[in-house]
């Protein structure tokens, strides 16, 4: 019989890997079937970008504009995994941005995971 926290750990991690390669393929429709139709996203980004969200937007419909905002600003944004690191219903990734022109940055970002979609993500930057 197979522990259910490593069933759970192994899950959160799987849903973190194929967010990264999405996010990394620029695959927009691929990362917003991870989220439920709901989901809220904080970014220190949003906050300067759109200030008036003060730095959460919620639903696909708005996940979906900004990230196609991003890969079209930024067609050489990709995320490289330093770390994956799950916890009960959340898994936080550390990576490191890369874009064309622009130095790196350390980035942490909590996903939070229920009945297997993603219902809130907060970014962190160093």
């Amino acid at each position: 019989m197979k522990n259910p926290i490593t069933v759970m750990t192994q899950q959160l991690s799987e849903i973190a890997q194929r967010w990264l390669t999405f996010f990394n393929h620029h695959d927009l429709e691929g990362i917003l079937s991870l989220y439920h139709d709901q989901a809220q996203h904080y970014s220190p980004k949003l906050k300067v970008r759109q200030p008036e969200t003060k730095g959460v937007i919620k639903g696909k419909a708005a996940l979906r504009a900004w990230w196609k905002d991003s890969f079209q600003r930024l067609p050489s944004l990709k995320y490289e995994v330093i770390r994956l690191t799950p916890f009960e219903n959340r898994v936080f990734m550390e990576y490191s941005r890369h874009v064309d022109g622009e130095d790196d940055l350390v980035v942490g970002e909590m996903l939070e995971i229920n009945d297997g979609l993603i219902v809130a993500s907060r970014v962190y930057h160093s």
